[in-house]
C-alpha cells in the first residue's frame, strides 16, 4: 500500500509564560493575607494531584516554603481518586514520578486511600474527604484549571474536581462519578464542593493554567469564598490556551503515546473531538477525527491505559503494556467502563498503517489526511501528510520545519515517533 508522505510543522500558539514561577506563587499567596488567618505551629495539608503539570515540583515546593515562612507545618497530600491503582503507595510513587518528594518539597507527605465522611449533600450523597487532609487545621488545594475531557460546564477541571474526586479518593469518586449518572455535574459539583468547603477548614486554592507549549502561563491564588467565580473565569482562559490539532479534519490521528500525566483521558477529547462521542466528532466538537491509532502508553502513566478505547487501532506492544486492573478500575471508578476497551491492534506499526487506512472512506491513502502528534498535551511540533500542503502555505500561524518524505519506519515496522527528527 502506498502511504501518505508526511512533512514537519511547527504550530504558533499565543503563549504567555511565568518566567520566575516560586516568586509568583509567593506573590499570589501573600494577596491572601494568610497569616492573619494561620497560627505558628498549625498544619496545612497542600494537595498534589495525578496529571501531568508542568513545573508542579516547583509550584508546590514554593507554596511549602510560603507556609513554613508563617511558622506553619506544611504537608504534602496525594489527591487523585482511584490513580495509582487505588492504593496509598501507587499514588506517592506518581507525584515522586514528578518531582514532587519529601526532600525537594522539604515537607512530610502524607499518603493514604483512608477517609471521613464529612457532611451529605441535599441529594443524601455522602461527602468523602481525605483522612490525613481532614486533620490538618488548614487545606490549599492545589490544581490544574482546564476543560474537562467529558463534563461541560461554568466549571469542569480544576480546583472544585481536586476537591471531590482528588481529595474524595477511591471512595468518594466511586459515588460522584455514579450520582453524575442521576444528577448534572453542575450539581454534584456545588453541592459536594460547598459542603467541602464548608466543614474542611479549606484556606486557599491555587489554580495553574497553563499555556498551549505546556508551560506555566497563569498561576491564581484564591479564597475560598471565591472558587466558584475565580474558577469560571480561569476556564475560559484555559479554553482560550489549549493546544489544538493544526486542521479541523482529520482521516487518520496517530497518538504516539497516551497516559494519565497526559490527560484524565488518556489523549484529551477537547483536542481529539471525542468528548461527546468516543468514536466520532458530534456537532458540538471543533475537531473531526475519523480514526484514531494508538501507539504506546507514556513510563508515567504506570500501565493505566484509561481512553485507550476511544481509539479503533493499536499495536502488540502497546497492548501488552497495559495494566489491566489499575485501567479497569479507574475507567469502573470514572463511571465509564469503554474507556479501557482494547482496540484492534496489530504487531506492527506498518500492519497498522495498511488497515486503518481502509477505514477512512473513498479517498486514497496516499491523499489521506494524516496527522502523528506526540500526545495531547504536546503539539508544538506535528507531522502531517502532503494532503494539507497547499492549506499551510496559507496559514501564517503555521510553519513548515521539513519538507514532504515518505513516513519513516524502522527495521521493525514501526514508526518513528515525533519527537524523533
Amino acid at each position: 500500500m502506498a502511504f501518505p508522505r508526511m512533512l514537519r510543522i511547527r504550530q504558533k500558539f499565543d503563549a504567555p509564560r511565568i518566567e520566575n514561577i516560586p516568586a509568583e506563587v509567593e506573590r499570589q499567596l501573600g494577596t491572601l493575607k494568610l497569616q492573619t488567618k494561620i497560627q505558628p505551629g498549625q498544619t496545612v495539608a497542600i494537595t498534589a494531584g495525578s496529571r501531568g503539570i508542568a513545573n508542579i515540583a516547583v509550584i508546590i515546593k514554593a507554596a511549602v516554603q510560603h507556609f513554613q515562612k508563617l511558622g506553619a507545618k506544611p504537608f504534602i497530600v496525594p489527591a487523585m481518586g482511584s490513580h495509582g491503582g487505588g492504593t496509598a503507595e501507587g499514588q506517592r510513587e506518581i507525584i515522586e514520578g514528578y518531582g514532587v518528594t519529601e526532600e525537594f518539597c522539604g515537607c512530610p507527605i502524607k499518603a493514604s486511600m483512608e477517609t471521613v465522611i464529612v457532611a451529605e449533600t441535599p441529594q443524601g450523597i455522602p461527602v468523602h474527604f481525605d483522612k490525613h487532609a481532614s486533620e490538618a487545621d488548614h487545606v490549599v488545594v492545589c490544581g490544574r484549571i482546564k476543560p474537562h475531557t467529558n463534563f461541560v460546564g461554568d466549571i469542569e477541571s480544576g480546583l472544585h474536581k481536586m476537591m471531590l474526586i482528588g481529595l474524595g479518593k477511591h471512595n468518594g469518586a466511586k459515588i460522584y462519578h455514579r450520582a453524575i449518572m442521576d444528577y448534572s455535574w453542575i450539581e454534584i459539583v456545588r453541592s459536594v464542593a460547598d459542603a467541602v468547603i464548608r466543614n474542611c477548614k479549606v484556606v486557599a486554592g491555587l489554580g495553574i493554567v497553563e499555556n498551549a507549549y505546556d508551560e506555566t502561563g497563569m498561576i491564581a491564588a484564591v479564597a475560598p469564598q471565591d472558587f466558584f467565580q475565580r474558577e469560571k473565569e480561569l476556564l475560559v482562559i484555559a479554553k482560550q490556551w489549549l493546544p489544538r490539532l493544526p486542521f479541523r479534519q482529520v482521516h487518520l490521528l496517530i497518538v504516539d503515546e497516551i497516559g494519565k500525566n497526559i490527560s484524565g483521558t488518556g489523549m484529551d477529547t477537547n483536542v481529539i473531538g471525542r468528548k461527546y462521542n468516543d468514536h466520532k466528532a458530534t456537532d458540538r466538537d471543533d475537531t473531526s477525527v475519523r480514526t484514531v491509532f494508538v501507539r504506546g502508553l507514556t513510563e508515567a502513566t504506570h500501565g493505566n491505559a484509561c481512553g485507550i478505547g476511544m481509539a479503533e487501532f493499536t499495536n502488540t506492544r502497546t497492548v501488552n503494556s497495559i495494566d489491566r486492573r489499575i485501567t479497569s478500575i479507574n475507567s469502573i471508578t470514572g463511571g465509564h467502563a469503554p474507556a479501557a476497551s482494547i482496540p484492534i491492534w496489530y504487531d506492527t506499526d506498518r500492519e497498522v498503517m495498511e488497515n486503518a487506512l481502509t477505514t477512512i472512506g473513498l479517498v486514497t491513502p496516499e491523499r489521506a489526511k494524516v496527522i502523528q502528534i506526540p500526545d495531547t498535551l504536546h503539539m508544538a511540533e506535528v507531522l502531517v501528510s502532503e494532503a494539507y500542503l497547499e492549506e499551510i502555505k496559507t496559514r501564517p500561524d503555521l510553519e513548515i520545519v521539513s519538507q514532504p518524505r515518505e513516513m519513516q519506519f524502522d527495521a521493525a515496522g514501526n514508526l518513528t515517533p515525533v519527537g524523533i527528527h
